[in-house]
Formats: C-alpha cells, sequence, structure tokens
C-alpha cells in the first residue's frame, strides 16, 4: 500500500486549503481511508475517515463543521477540505488506511501512511 499525501502550505486563519492524498495497492471498496496530524510536541490526533464503499465519515470535535472528507474511487484519492483553520491547526498531516473505524475517534486504527504533508496557519 502506498499513500501519497499533497496540498499543504501557508495559509492564514479563516481560510481554506485542500490536502489529497492518492492511494495505490489498496482496494478502495473494501475500507476506509482517514487523515490524522502530528504536530511538534504533541500526540497524533486522528482528524476524520471516511468509509470508500458507502462514503460514511466521521470526524474529531476539534474539526467538526470546520473539516470535510471526501473521496473520489475513479482517481483512488481521498481529500480533506481545510475550512476556517486555526493557528492550532499547524502540524504535519498524513492520510492512512484504517483496520477499524466508527463514530469514535479514539477506536480509529490505523495501519499504513506515508510521508505527510506539513500545513502551517498563520497570518
Amino acid at each position: 500500500v502506498q499513500l501519497q499525501a499533497s496540498g499543504g502550505g501557508l495559509v492564514q486563519p479563516g481560510g481554506s486549503l485542500r490536502l489529497s492524498c492518492v492511494v495505490s495497492g489498496f482496494t478502495l471498496g473494501d475500507g476506509a481511508i482517514g487523515w490524522f496530524r502530528q504536530a511538534p510536541g504533541k500526540q497524533r490526533e486522528g482528524l476524520s475517515c471516511i468509509s470508500m464503499t458507502h462514503g460514511i465519515t466521521y470526524y474529531v470535535d476539534s474539526v467538526k463543521g470546520r473539516f470535510a472528507i471526501s473521496r473520489d474511487n475513479a482517481k483512488s484519492t481521498v481529500y480533506l477540505q481545510m475550512n476556517n483553520p486555526k493557528p492550532e491547526d499547524t502540524a504535519a498531516y498524513y492520510c492512512a488506511t484504517i483496520r477499524s473505524y466508527g463514530p469514535e475517534p479514539n477506536k480509529w486504527d490505523f495501519a499504513s501512511w506515508g510521508q505527510g504533508t506539513l500545513v502551517t496557519v498563520s497570518s
């Protein structure tokens, strides 16, 4: 499985940014893909996940209403639309396959991920 995240960069607070994740070597119809982030000195935080077959989505409370996950199975790509980002959203963002997922973020089990993409929210 290979996952390549891209789209990071510098964004102003209140702006928007879309991250992309191209997935290969994984049968998208069988599972789920998610995003997590890692900031220096902080624990990894699961953000969102989406089931590739039915498009069911879940979010952690800290990004609910601001971030939106979506997928394009034909392009083997999962997106994370970041709206109204805040300085505390600054982190490296990773996409990953998920072994188990559901409405409780602390139970998401990320399995495989690639290099992340850095997002800096600053004015």
